[in-house]
């Protein structure tokens, strides 16, 4: 049985249609009548959506208008809170999975600081190699709080969205959050992964991204390969 709340599947629609570019910068979106009829729900309903999509950013609300789509959160997922899968585009990044999502005790997340809630609580972790274009250009580890988390570990992550599957399973969007970015070179496993020398220099970014839950946050490292893709980001 399907519990997903009419207003989430309706957001989940319109959000798609703004990322995909069916709906773009500056068009106006049906009205909630419209909407209403187009989907079978109330306007209640259309309203709870619209507000979803209005406090992340995607519409923004014109008096004597309606909804007006504003442009997507740009970079190739770095420089920007869109994911790497949203600014690259899936069909252009292929994911493989070098470690499977697994618990593991949580002591440190790149630098940043854990409360003890996050530290008595352990964390998933996991290992992705992102490809664009079929050319190896991310290697991502990720860590997040074990907290509330049911089935993460039994979760396919291979050439799926991280934000998305938070977003659709759990209810958790990123708000935003902060990076640190140095420059280092290629270890031996970015060597192998990358089809690198051993001096490649390598952009290392370590992220601690915010969500919508209260106090709840998870990291990520990524080494980047920027010799064919430059990253970017509008701010």
């Amino acid at each position: 049985m399907n519990k997903t709340p009419q207003h989430r599947k309706v957001y989940e629609i319109l959000r798609k249609r703004i990322s995909d570019g069916v709906y773009s910068e500056g068009d106006l979106l049906p009205s909630e009548n419209e909407l209403s009829s187009t989907y079978g729900v109330t306007r209640a309903t259309i309203r709870i959506a619209l507000n979803a999509l209005l406090n992340e950013g995607y519409i923004k609300k014109h008096h004597g208008k309606g909804s007006i789509v504003q442009k997507n959160p740009q970079g190739v997922g770095i420089l920007s809170i869109a994911g790497i899968t949203s600014a690259v585009g899936k069909d252009n990044l292929k994911t493989k999975i070098i470690v499977k999502p697994e618990i593991r005790s949580f002591e440190e997340a790149f630098t940043f600081q854990l409360s003890q809630k996050e530290i008595d609580a352990g964390c998933i972790y996991f290992e992705r190699l992102r490809m664009v274009n079929d050319e190896p250009v991310f290697y991502d580890i990720t860590i997040i709080p074990s907290i509330n988390l049911p089935s993460f570990t039994s979760i396919d992550f291979e050439n799926k969205s991280l934000f998305d599957i938070l977003r659709r399973r759990y209810r958790i969007q990123v708000r935003g959050g902060e990076q640190k970015i140095s420059a280092t070179t290629a270890d031996k496993n970015i060597q192998k992964y990358f089809n690198v020398g051993r001096n490649f220099p390598i952009l290392l970014v370590n992220r601690r991204f915010e969500t919508n839950r209260i106090d709840f946050y998870f990291y990520s490292q990524v080494r980047c390969n920027t010799s064919d893709y430059f990253l970017y980001g509008t701010f």
